[in-house]
């Protein structure tokens, strides 16, 4: 059976749907958790403002931070009530499937819980195409909401 749990969110409704499920099962499972938040890099305003290469990663704005331990809070909460063991990690990356696959592999999660697209617009539809990623690059099992 499984035993640690990746649900990576994105602080969508149906990305919360995802973790509220992945957490009931499991607490059916006895597995831990992972709550996932992927700092997506953003490209420079500019090219002037493009950092040089030997240049270390960018930092991540406020509220990029905020959302991220907004939404990781509502999994710890969430878990806690529930009874499941859980950690949170948040990671920069500017390709949102490798952060998940990485997160996972790092971590030694056997199963990622997750909705099947997050947020509207454009970047729901770049989110739609990440859970796809996910799973065509995915070498652990994915279960996917929708």
């Amino acid at each position: 059976m499984y035993k640690h749990i990746l649900l990576p969110t994105d602080g969508s409704a149906l990305s919360e749907v995802a973790v509220d499920n992945g957490l009931r099962f499991a607490k059916f499972a006895g597995a831990k958790v992972t709550g996932f938040y992927v700092l997506v890099e953003r490209p420079p305003a500019s090219f002037d403002d493009a950092p040089p290469a030997s240049a270390a990663p960018p930092a991540h704005d406020a509220i990029s931070r905020a959302e991220a331990e907004k939404f990781l809070g509502v999994i710890v909460q969430k878990a806690k009530s529930a009874g499941v063991q859980c950690e949170t990690l948040a990671m920069a990356h500017a390709s949102p499937h490798q952060a998940i696959i990485q997160a996972a592999a790092e971590r030694g999660c056997d199963l990622i819980v997750m909705a099947s697209h997050g947020r509207k617009g454009v970047t729901g539809e770049l989110v739609g195409s990440e859970t796809a990623r996910v799973i065509t690059h995915c070498k652990i099992p994915v279960l996917v909401y929708r």
